[in-house]
Protein backbone atom coordinates (compact mmCIF):
# COMPACT_ATOMS: atom_id res chain seq x y z
CA UNK A 1 0.00 0.00 0.00
CA UNK A 2 1.43 3.69 -0.68
CA UNK A 3 3.07 5.63 1.91
CA UNK A 4 1.29 8.49 3.45
CA UNK A 5 2.69 12.27 4.57
CA UNK A 6 4.10 11.93 7.70
CA UNK A 7 2.12 12.24 10.76
CA UNK A 8 3.06 15.64 12.59
CA UNK A 9 0.61 17.58 15.23
CA UNK A 10 0.07 21.15 14.97
CA UNK A 11 3.00 21.62 17.35
CA UNK A 12 5.48 20.03 14.62
CA UNK A 13 6.11 17.49 16.69
CA UNK A 14 6.30 14.00 14.09
CA UNK A 15 4.43 11.18 15.30
CA UNK A 16 6.33 7.83 15.29
CA UNK A 17 4.91 5.91 18.23
CA UNK A 18 1.41 4.59 19.31
CA UNK A 19 0.35 2.90 22.75
CA UNK A 20 -2.51 0.04 21.89
CA UNK A 21 -4.20 -0.99 24.92
CA UNK A 22 -5.76 -4.25 23.77
CA UNK A 23 -8.05 -4.79 26.88
CA UNK A 24 -8.76 -2.71 30.33
CA UNK A 25 -9.00 -6.06 32.29
CA UNK A 26 -5.94 -6.86 35.08
CA UNK A 27 -5.47 -9.53 37.30
CA UNK A 28 -3.29 -6.84 39.93
CA UNK A 29 -5.37 -4.59 42.07
CA UNK A 30 -2.23 -1.79 42.48
CA UNK A 31 -2.84 0.53 44.61
CA UNK A 32 -1.58 3.71 42.41
CA UNK A 33 -4.30 2.09 39.17
CA UNK A 34 -7.40 0.42 40.95
CA UNK A 35 -9.68 0.12 44.20
CA UNK A 36 -9.33 -3.00 45.86
CA UNK A 37 -12.35 -4.29 44.26
CA UNK A 38 -11.12 -3.34 40.89
CA UNK A 39 -13.30 -1.85 37.83
CA UNK A 40 -16.32 -1.96 35.42
CA UNK A 41 -15.17 -3.77 32.49
CA UNK A 42 -15.71 -2.55 28.92
CA UNK A 43 -18.35 -5.51 27.47
CA UNK A 44 -16.51 -7.97 25.04
CA UNK A 45 -18.74 -6.33 21.70
CA UNK A 46 -16.87 -2.99 23.00
CA UNK A 47 -13.59 -3.87 22.62
CA UNK A 48 -11.44 -3.72 19.05
CA UNK A 49 -11.06 -7.12 17.40
CA UNK A 50 -7.65 -7.94 16.42
CA UNK A 51 -8.44 -7.26 13.10
CA UNK A 52 -9.46 -3.94 14.13
CA UNK A 53 -6.58 -2.97 15.73
CA UNK A 54 -4.23 -4.28 12.54
CA UNK A 55 -5.86 -2.43 10.74
CA UNK A 56 -5.70 0.66 12.23
CA UNK A 57 -1.65 -0.26 12.79
CA UNK A 58 -1.54 -0.55 9.17
CA UNK A 59 -2.65 3.09 8.75
CA UNK A 60 -0.70 4.71 10.87
CA UNK A 61 2.60 2.44 9.84
CA UNK A 62 1.55 4.19 6.66
CA UNK A 63 1.99 7.82 7.96
CA UNK A 64 5.72 6.97 9.90
CA UNK A 65 4.40 5.35 13.13
CA UNK A 66 6.81 2.96 13.24
CA UNK A 67 6.91 1.86 17.03
CA UNK A 68 4.09 -0.10 18.74
CA UNK A 69 3.61 -0.79 22.18
CA UNK A 70 0.66 -3.13 23.16
CA UNK A 71 -0.69 -2.50 26.57
CA UNK A 72 -3.38 -2.78 28.79
CA UNK A 73 -5.09 -3.69 31.50
CA UNK A 74 -3.05 -6.55 31.65
CA UNK A 75 -2.33 -7.67 27.88
CA UNK A 76 -1.88 -11.10 28.42
CA UNK A 77 -4.89 -11.78 29.91
CA UNK A 78 -6.73 -10.78 26.45
CA UNK A 79 -7.27 -14.45 24.55
CA UNK A 80 -4.84 -15.41 22.30
CA UNK A 81 -2.55 -12.48 22.62
CA UNK A 82 0.28 -13.74 20.62
CA UNK A 83 -1.87 -14.68 18.03
CA UNK A 84 -2.43 -10.69 17.88
CA UNK A 85 1.14 -9.83 18.20
CA UNK A 86 2.35 -11.43 15.57
CA UNK A 87 -0.56 -10.25 12.89
CA UNK A 88 1.44 -6.74 13.90
CA UNK A 89 5.26 -8.00 13.26
CA UNK A 90 4.11 -9.01 10.11
CA UNK A 91 2.92 -5.17 9.22
CA UNK A 92 4.93 -3.56 7.05
CA UNK A 93 7.39 -0.37 8.63
CA UNK A 94 6.66 -1.53 12.10
CA UNK A 95 10.31 -2.05 13.26
CA UNK A 96 9.50 -2.12 16.88
CA UNK A 97 6.90 -4.59 18.81
CA UNK A 98 6.99 -4.09 22.49
CA UNK A 99 4.49 -5.06 24.98
CA UNK A 100 4.06 -3.77 29.32
CA UNK A 101 3.04 -6.27 30.88
CA UNK A 102 2.83 -7.06 34.62
CA UNK A 103 4.72 -10.80 34.15
CA UNK A 104 2.13 -13.05 35.83
CA UNK A 105 1.28 -14.59 32.52
CA UNK A 106 4.93 -14.54 31.34
CA UNK A 107 5.90 -17.64 32.41
CA UNK A 108 3.41 -19.14 30.00
CA UNK A 109 3.68 -16.43 27.33
CA UNK A 110 7.03 -15.71 26.85
CA UNK A 111 8.44 -18.18 24.39
CA UNK A 112 5.54 -17.79 22.35
CA UNK A 113 5.52 -13.77 22.15
CA UNK A 114 9.18 -13.66 21.39
CA UNK A 115 8.23 -16.13 18.10
CA UNK A 116 5.36 -13.70 16.97
CA UNK A 117 8.07 -10.84 17.07
CA UNK A 118 7.97 -8.94 20.25
CA UNK A 119 11.32 -7.64 20.72
CA UNK A 120 10.68 -5.28 23.63
CA UNK A 121 9.18 -5.84 27.12
CA UNK A 122 8.32 -3.26 30.25
CA UNK A 123 7.60 -5.28 33.13
CA UNK A 124 5.79 -3.90 35.95
CA UNK A 125 7.53 -5.11 39.35
CA UNK A 126 7.35 -2.11 42.44
CA UNK A 127 9.08 -4.26 45.00
CA UNK A 128 11.43 -7.11 45.15
CA UNK A 129 10.61 -7.94 48.50
CA UNK A 130 7.25 -10.67 48.35
CA UNK A 131 5.11 -8.81 51.31
CA UNK A 132 5.88 -5.13 50.04
CA UNK A 133 4.80 -6.59 46.49
CA UNK A 134 1.45 -7.84 47.96
CA UNK A 135 1.26 -4.50 50.15
CA UNK A 136 1.13 -2.49 46.80
CA UNK A 137 -0.31 -5.02 44.06
CA UNK A 138 -2.73 -6.71 46.33
CA UNK A 139 -1.60 -10.01 44.79
CA UNK A 140 0.77 -12.53 46.58
CA UNK A 141 2.72 -12.94 43.10
CA UNK A 142 5.98 -11.91 43.17
CA UNK A 143 7.74 -15.56 43.07
CA UNK A 144 5.38 -15.85 39.85
CA UNK A 145 6.08 -13.17 38.55
CA UNK A 146 9.68 -13.49 38.79
CA UNK A 147 9.91 -16.69 37.15
CA UNK A 148 8.23 -15.05 33.92
CA UNK A 149 11.02 -12.93 33.93
CA UNK A 150 13.24 -15.83 34.44
CA UNK A 151 11.16 -17.70 31.42
CA UNK A 152 11.60 -14.36 29.34
CA UNK A 153 15.42 -13.74 30.16
CA UNK A 154 16.56 -16.86 28.35
CA UNK A 155 15.42 -14.79 25.34
CA UNK A 156 17.43 -11.59 26.19
CA UNK A 157 20.27 -9.98 24.37
CA UNK A 158 21.05 -8.12 21.64
CA UNK A 159 17.34 -9.03 20.10
CA UNK A 160 15.19 -8.84 23.14
CA UNK A 161 15.50 -6.01 25.69
CA UNK A 162 13.91 -6.24 29.05
CA UNK A 163 13.41 -3.13 31.13
CA UNK A 164 11.52 -3.52 34.50
CA UNK A 165 9.32 -0.44 35.81
CA UNK A 166 8.65 0.47 39.09
CA UNK A 167 6.64 3.57 40.08
CA UNK A 168 7.99 5.35 42.51
CA UNK A 169 5.96 6.71 45.50
CA UNK A 170 6.87 8.64 48.82
CA UNK A 171 6.83 6.71 51.66
CA UNK A 172 7.50 3.04 49.71
CA UNK A 173 10.09 3.34 47.10
CA UNK A 174 12.29 5.37 49.13
CA UNK A 175 13.64 1.47 50.43
CA UNK A 176 13.18 0.18 47.12
CA UNK A 177 15.84 1.92 45.39
CA UNK A 178 18.89 0.60 46.81
CA UNK A 179 17.49 -3.19 46.36
CA UNK A 180 16.34 -2.51 43.24
CA UNK A 181 20.25 -0.72 42.19
CA UNK A 182 21.68 -3.97 43.67
CA UNK A 183 19.24 -6.23 41.20
CA UNK A 184 20.47 -4.01 38.17
CA UNK A 185 24.50 -4.56 38.78
CA UNK A 186 23.81 -8.19 38.75
CA UNK A 187 20.98 -8.54 35.79
CA UNK A 188 21.41 -7.12 32.20
CA UNK A 189 18.04 -5.13 32.81
CA UNK A 190 17.50 -1.57 32.63
CA UNK A 191 15.38 -0.71 36.11
CA UNK A 192 13.38 2.32 35.61
CA UNK A 193 11.58 4.66 38.17
CA UNK A 194 8.60 6.58 37.22
CA UNK A 195 6.82 9.24 39.13
CA UNK A 196 3.59 8.48 40.17
CA UNK A 197 1.42 10.31 37.78
CA UNK A 198 -2.37 11.43 38.21
CA UNK A 199 -3.80 8.68 36.59
CA UNK A 200 -5.55 6.52 40.16
CA UNK A 201 -8.98 5.34 39.77
CA UNK A 202 -9.42 6.80 43.25
CA UNK A 203 -8.46 10.21 42.14
CA UNK A 204 -7.23 10.79 45.55
CA UNK A 205 -3.67 12.10 43.51
CA UNK A 206 -1.78 14.85 45.53
CA UNK A 207 1.15 16.21 44.63
CA UNK A 208 3.48 15.08 47.73
CA UNK A 209 3.03 11.40 47.32
CA UNK A 210 5.35 11.83 44.17
CA UNK A 211 9.26 10.31 44.95
CA UNK A 212 11.03 12.55 42.30
CA UNK A 213 13.74 10.89 40.28
CA UNK A 214 16.17 13.19 41.63
CA UNK A 215 15.52 11.72 44.95
CA UNK A 216 15.69 8.44 43.97
CA UNK A 217 19.21 8.91 41.97
CA UNK A 218 20.36 10.76 45.27
CA UNK A 219 19.68 7.57 47.37
CA UNK A 220 21.55 5.13 44.97
CA UNK A 221 24.21 7.21 44.07
CA UNK A 222 25.36 6.79 48.14
CA UNK A 223 26.12 3.41 47.66
CA UNK A 224 26.55 3.82 43.42
CA UNK A 225 27.84 6.42 40.96
CA UNK A 226 26.11 6.79 38.32
CA UNK A 227 26.91 8.23 35.07
CA UNK A 228 24.63 9.61 32.38
CA UNK A 229 24.09 7.65 28.94
CA UNK A 230 23.26 9.83 26.05
CA UNK A 231 19.86 9.54 24.65
CA UNK A 232 17.17 9.84 21.61
CA UNK A 233 15.52 13.23 21.66
CA UNK A 234 12.10 11.39 21.97
CA UNK A 235 13.02 8.96 24.41
CA UNK A 236 11.12 9.69 28.27
CA UNK A 237 13.98 8.34 30.17
CA UNK A 238 16.88 9.45 31.77
CA UNK A 239 19.26 6.42 32.09
CA UNK A 240 22.42 5.94 33.85
CA UNK A 241 25.04 3.14 33.75
CA UNK A 242 27.16 2.37 36.85
CA UNK A 243 30.33 3.95 37.05
CA UNK A 244 32.38 1.10 38.33
CA UNK A 245 30.68 -1.50 35.64
CA UNK A 246 27.31 -3.41 36.06
CA UNK A 247 25.07 -5.68 33.91
CA UNK A 248 22.33 -3.44 34.29
CA UNK A 249 21.62 0.08 33.89
CA UNK A 250 19.22 2.40 35.77
CA UNK A 251 16.85 4.42 34.36
CA UNK A 252 14.20 7.84 35.39
CA UNK A 253 10.95 8.55 33.85
CA UNK A 254 10.03 12.16 35.45
CA UNK A 255 6.99 13.34 33.93
CA UNK A 256 5.99 15.11 37.11
CA UNK A 257 8.55 16.90 38.00
CA UNK A 258 10.75 17.08 34.71
CA UNK A 259 8.16 17.28 31.79
CA UNK A 260 8.96 15.88 28.69
CA UNK A 261 6.18 16.65 26.13
CA UNK A 262 8.15 19.12 23.93
CA UNK A 263 9.73 16.17 22.78
CA UNK A 264 6.55 13.74 22.63
CA UNK A 265 6.17 11.64 19.70
CA UNK A 266 3.46 9.31 21.21
CA UNK A 267 -0.21 8.37 20.86
CA UNK A 268 -2.43 6.16 22.34
CA UNK A 269 -5.76 4.11 21.14
CA UNK A 270 -7.93 2.77 23.60
CA UNK A 271 -9.19 -0.91 23.66
CA UNK A 272 -12.74 0.50 22.52
CA UNK A 273 -11.17 2.27 20.24
CA UNK A 274 -10.60 5.96 21.02
CA UNK A 275 -7.66 7.88 19.83
CA UNK A 276 -5.76 9.92 22.93
CA UNK A 277 -2.81 12.30 22.44
CA UNK A 278 -2.01 12.92 25.44
CA UNK A 279 -2.36 10.31 28.59
CA UNK A 280 -3.88 13.44 30.35
CA UNK A 281 -6.30 14.21 27.24
CA UNK A 282 -9.46 15.22 28.39
CA UNK A 283 -10.98 14.36 24.55
CA UNK A 284 -10.86 11.75 22.84
CA UNK A 285 -11.67 10.82 19.04
CA UNK A 286 -13.61 7.41 18.23
CA UNK A 287 -12.27 5.72 16.03
CA UNK A 288 -14.51 2.15 16.42
CA UNK A 289 -17.54 3.58 15.53
CA UNK A 290 -16.53 4.60 12.13
CA UNK A 291 -14.25 1.19 11.10
CA UNK A 292 -17.60 -0.48 12.18
CA UNK A 293 -19.85 1.65 10.07
CA UNK A 294 -17.87 1.32 7.33
CA UNK A 295 -15.34 4.00 7.14
CA UNK A 296 -12.58 3.78 4.41
CA UNK A 297 -8.89 4.49 4.95
CA UNK A 298 -8.97 8.11 3.91
CA UNK A 299 -11.95 8.77 6.18
CA UNK A 300 -9.85 7.27 8.72
CA UNK A 301 -6.83 9.59 7.89
CA UNK A 302 -8.99 12.25 7.98
CA UNK A 303 -10.05 11.72 11.65
CA UNK A 304 -6.15 10.75 12.76
CA UNK A 305 -4.71 13.83 11.38
CA UNK A 306 -6.98 15.93 12.55
CA UNK A 307 -7.28 14.94 16.38
CA UNK A 308 -3.52 14.82 15.91
CA UNK A 309 -3.26 18.11 14.94
CA UNK A 310 -4.86 19.35 18.05
CA UNK A 311 -2.35 17.54 20.40
CA UNK A 312 -1.89 18.98 23.91
CA UNK A 313 1.52 20.87 23.89
CA UNK A 314 1.85 19.78 27.00
CA UNK A 315 0.06 17.71 30.36
CA UNK A 316 -0.40 20.70 32.51
CA UNK A 317 0.21 18.33 35.48
CA UNK A 318 1.93 21.41 38.08
CA UNK A 319 -0.49 24.06 36.91
CA UNK A 320 -3.58 25.81 38.18
CA UNK A 321 -6.27 24.53 37.20
CA UNK A 322 -5.16 20.92 36.22
CA UNK A 323 -7.71 18.51 35.58
CA UNK A 324 -7.66 14.95 35.93
CA UNK A 325 -8.84 13.06 32.97
CA UNK A 326 -11.62 10.41 34.13
CA UNK A 327 -9.97 7.73 33.00
CA UNK A 328 -7.78 6.05 34.60
CA UNK A 329 -4.79 4.35 33.89
CA UNK A 330 -5.32 0.75 33.14
CA UNK A 331 -8.67 2.17 31.11
CA UNK A 332 -5.90 4.26 28.53
CA UNK A 333 -3.28 2.14 28.47
CA UNK A 334 0.38 2.83 29.75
Amino acid sequence: MPELDQLIDGHGRPIGDVRISVTDRCNFRCQYCMPAEGLPWLERADVLSFEEITRLVELLSRMGVSKVRLTGGEPLVRKDFPKLAAMLANVPDVDDLAVTTNGYLLERDAAALVDAGVRRFNMSIDSLQADRFFELTRRDALPRVMRGLDALATYGGDDVKIKLNAVALRDFTEDEALPFARYAREHPFEIRFIEFMPLDADHTWTPDQVLTGAEIREIIEREHRLEQIERPRSSTAVTYRFADGGRGTIGFINPVSEPFCSDCNRIRITADGKLRTCLFSLNETDLRTPMRAGADDGELETLVREAIWRKELKHRVNEPGFIQPERPMSSIGG
